[in-house]
């Protein structure tokens, strides 16, 4: 009769317990394979489209993708328009005028809503299509872990805080990283999708303009052609962030941070005489474990606190709740 007594108190108490936490569903490579057998080829598609038309949009994806999972978690908080219970993050400080990509996404979005409605998430896509836009310029791929839900909230003041600008030293970077679960591997390998990609004037002008050591002249003088010294001129006029390939998924990167023509001052201080000098210098002398060392780092970002199970919600279109 005690043995009994006790076998109950202890299912009871174990019912109690697992009662009092949600279960936490977990991300799978397989999440829609009964769901929404044609989601990736979808997706790939319409990435592989959208990239073809502008290269430029391979580095958006990726970088839409960042600036997502470092807010909230990956959850597709970045896509949400303003609202009156909304604040939009497509507004804070480092997106403003320069995230770019949304209608790729929402391209995506609709073609996989018009054959599997109600399945598959926006942050999803988001993570997809930035596996899709590396591959399309000849970057690597990986397999992306897949069942985030949309968040129906949105943080601008998280996005002003939490996501690295380009005058950030590298003590705050690696800070901000770490904070996220990534390592200074992860944080280096991240920084090298800059090998694609364009900058606007107004986030490298005080770097080119105040003839520090750290730059290397020649390269300060070419990139001053396009960008006034006056502060509000050619605020958005473009420059690649790697010279040599702009449009291909390399190594450049790092070899340009070596000889001081990081274009961003938060590129360059990862090879600023501190401690992430030896995995540029890796990266540099070595491509593949560049990109190895990238498609894993990606994978460790999109598992940044997303939404599973019964949390968030699928979005029927991405920038907006349901």
């Amino acid at each position: 009769m005690v043995s009994r007594l006790s076998l109950a108190c202890v299912v009871f108490s174990l019912f109690l317990i697992s009662s009092c936490f949600p279960c936490q569903a977990q991300l799978s490579s397989n999440f829609y394979d009964s769901t929404c057998p044609n989601a990736l080829t979808t997706i790939r598609t319409a990435i592989r489209r959208a990239v073809s038309s502008e290269r430029r949009m391979a580095a958006s994806l990726i970088r839409l993708h960042f600036h997502d999972c470092f807010v909230q978690g990956c959850d597709a908080s970045i896509m949400l328009d303003n609202s009156p219970s909304i604040d939009s993050e497509k507004f804070s400080f480092s997106n403003n005028n320069s995230i770019r990509g949304f209608e790729v996404v929402d391209d995506a979005k609709a073609q996989v809503e018009s054959i599997c409605p109600g399945v598959v998430s926006c942050a999803d896509i988001a993570a997809v299509a930035a596996r899709d836009a590396s591959v399309a310029v000849g970057g690597p791929s990986w397999t992306v872990r897949l069942g985030r839900r949309d968040s129906t909230t949105a943080s601008r003041s998280l996005a002003d805080s939490d996501i690295p600008r380009a005058t950030t030293s590298l003590v705050n970077l690696i800070g901000m990283f770490n904070g996220k679960g990534l390592s200074e591997r992860d944080m280096v390998a991240l920084s090298g999708s800059h090998t694609i990609g364009q900058a606007r004037c107004v986030t490298f002008r005080g770097r080119i303009y105040d003839n520090s050591s750290d730059i290397d002249a020649g390269f300060a003088s070419t990139r001053r052609r396009n960008c006034p010294s006056a502060s509000g001129n050619g605020n958005n006029n473009l420059a690649p962030l790697d010279l040599v390939t702009p449009n291909s998924f390399d190594n450049n990167y790092f070899r340009n941070l070596i000889q001081r023509r990081g274009l961003l001052q938060s590129d360059q201080v990862l090879f600023s005489g501190q401690s992430t000098d030896s995995i540029v210098t890796e990266y540099s002398r070595n491509p593949s474990l560049f990109s190895s060392d990238f498609a894993a780092a990606m994978l460790r970002m999109g598992d940044i606190e997303p939404l599973t199970g019964s949390q968030g919600e699928i979005r029927r279109v991405c920038s907006v709740v349901n």
